[in-house]
């Protein structure tokens, strides 16, 4: 039940529109279900509806007129009240019960005032009524209203309980605003998809993702063909920005400009510029690693180090510490850059992922002493080094990074359920969704390559591979009934091998990482950690310019530091015949 609440200053007017037939003939059987006294005139029921409608509009404004020049500018306060597509449809003695249950909670009406505010409900939909109030008291004082949409937002999840509706999670105050009804209409009259205000979201998080400092955001915000305007003080210190959409304009022809904070909390540049200064100095490996784009690391490589950090950022959030919450915008940053980046198979979903874990990056749990730097260098290497193919060593570290992203969302979720952030939690439950099924279509070629070198080993090899992972991996856990269901891992146990390490003892590190219950599939968790343990090259098909392996201690070794840039090459040098 989504309660919806404006200010408005013409009662007729909005009457009128409730008793009209809508603005797409959407309105049927328009009725009163409620009012002050019970004794209102219903313009609906009456066979003179306009006469009606004025009696009913005079009654509701007779207070505001008594006050005077004390009443205030908008005295009308209008409440729409909406049930889930899913619920059941109330009764017109149900709705009534709910409207005075909600003016009663916001503080129109308190329980045994007899000096209340005037108001009606109307309904002309299965789904939902309106409440129409005038807010001034019958001793012409004006109704304390303050926080009313909290408090309706409160009552509502009562009455869903109480009633058997769709129960909806409560919200904490840090989620982004959603459009207006008139931001809708526009976007649907002029041939968008969605709102400005949305699509200026995801452009400004795109281009934060990216950027390392307040310049670089600058830029990225312009080259991302938005129209930006900075405020700054008569000092010329920049104390905000406003973005807008190239085309969209008010009716003076002006540009609609929205200012960071009011597309999302986080995206104002006072918290911009602590998410830039935040934690201890260190090394942006981009700024060594990123050169011009023709000189741009390789984009398999950037996946590869972003694993490796994710995984860290996932054992953090596991321990519960309150810190980690400084790793979720970070996480949120790449899932940004994977979606900027990412192959046209996997794009629509990794889009959706970045949307709604855009919600679980933000709660009232701050990390003070958290550092996540590293989360965005590895964000912003992974922008700069371009598009991933969707095949080969790119499209392999794309799925090893998927399978490391969707731990991640999960660690997010349990992290802000232990917290009682239901929002949050679902969002990054939504977010690991979608993250699977990107990963499926990522992984498919590379685990099939694999799958196909697996079974071209020896008989000898395949059985010693097998019982090793049978003796390792716990009986409980392992979902497997057929030997070819272990040829993509034996496939990388013969690989670590050959590459100079003990396949036995890597399986058993793997294995110990991190528990194994919850994985869909136990095969790929696997082949994954053991690939980012041993070093091996994501794709089965890219063996060279692979380093040597390194020692093996016991425990995870820390991801390779990327190839330094290529260096552009001396124009004025004579050419090598």
């Amino acid at each position: 039940m989504v309660p919806k609440i404006r200010r408005g200053s013409r009662t007729y007017g909005l009457l009128a529109y409730l008793y009209g037939p809508g603005r797409r003939d959407e309105h049927t059987d328009p009725h009163l279900i409620g009012s002050w006294d019970g004794f209102a005139p219903d313009p609906g029921r009456d066979p003179d509806a306009k006469a009606a409608m004025s009696q009913l509009a005079a009654a509701l404004d007779l207070r505001v007129k008594q006050a005077g020049p004390a009443a205030p500018a908008e005295h009308v306060w209008h409440c729409s009240v909406r049930t889930d597509p899913g619920d059941r449809h109330l009764s017109d003695a149900e709705w009534n019960a709910v409207a005075r249950r909600l003016v009663t909670a916001v503080g129109l009406t308190p329980d045994g005032d007899p000096d209340g505010c005037r108001w009606v409900a109307v309904r002309h939909a299965d789904d939902h009524i309106h409440i129409v109030a005038t807010m001034v008291r019958g001793d012409l004082r004006r109704p304390r209203m303050n926080y009313d949409f909290k408090k309706a937002q409160a009552e509502c999840r009562h009455i869903e309980a109480e009633l058997g509706l769709r129960r909806l999670r409560p919200g904490d105050g840090t989620a982004a605003k959603n459009p207006t009804s008139a931001e809708r209409f526009k976007a649907e009259r002029t041939g968008r998809t969605e709102a400005p205000r949305e699509t200026l979201r995801e452009a400004v998080r795109q281009a934060l993702a990216g950027a390392a400092d307040e310049p670089e955001f600058f830029a990225r915000v312009h080259e991302a063909g938005l129209r930006i305007k900075l405020r700054t003080a008569p000092s010329g210190d920049t104390l905000g920005y406003s973005v807008a959409l190239p085309g969209d304009r008010n009716r003076e022809g002006e540009p609609v400009w929205f200012a960071g904070s009011t597309l999302a909390p986080d995206l104002s540049l006072p918290k911009i510029r602590r998410r830039f200064n935040s934690g201890a100095p260190a090394v942006d490996a981009t700024r060594e690693t990123v050169a011009p784009r023709a000189y741009a690391p390789d984009p398999a490589a950037q996946r590869r180090r972003a694993t490796g950090i994710a995984e860290q950022a996932v054992t953090e959030l596991t321990t519960g510490d309150d810190e980690a919450a400084g790793h979720l915008p970070g996480i949120g940053a790449l899932l940004d850059a994977a979606a900027q980046t990412s192959a046209a198979t996997t794009r629509a979903q990794l889009r959706k992922a970045a949307r709604v874990f855009e919600r679980a990056t933000r709660s009232h749990v701050h990390a003070h002493q958290a550092d996540n730097r590293a989360l965005r260098a590895a964000a912003r290497g992974i922008i700069h080094a371009g598009g991933a193919l969707g095949r080969g060593e790119d499209g392999g570290a794309t799925a090893m990074l998927l399978s490391t992203l969707v731990l991640a969302a999960i660690a997010a979720a349990h992290w802000h359920s232990a917290r009682g952030h239901a929002q949050q939690a679902e969002a990054a439950r939504q977010a690991a969704t979608h993250l699977r099924a990107a990963y499926v279509q990522a992984a498919a070629a590379p685990l099939h390559a694999l799958r196909q070198q697996g079974r071209a080993l020896s008989e000898e090899k395949r059985r010693t591979y097998e019982a090793a992972i049978r003796s390792t991996i716990p009986a409980t856990a392992l979902p497997f009934r057929r030997p070819a269901d272990l040829d993509a891992l034996t496939a990388t146990l013969a690989q670590a091998e050959q590459a100079g390490h003990d396949p036995v003892a890597l399986l058993r590190e793997a294995v110990a990482m991190r528990e194994l219950a919850t994985a869909d599939n136990i095969e790929d968790v696997l082949v994954w950690r053991l690939r980012r343990l041993a070093d091996l090259p994501a794709h089965p098909e890219t063996d060279h310019r692979r380093a040597a392996p390194r020692p093996r201690t016991g425990l995870p070794q820390p991801p390779t530091a990327p190839r330094p840039p290529l260096t552009e090459p001396n124009r004025n040098s004579p050419r090598r015949r």
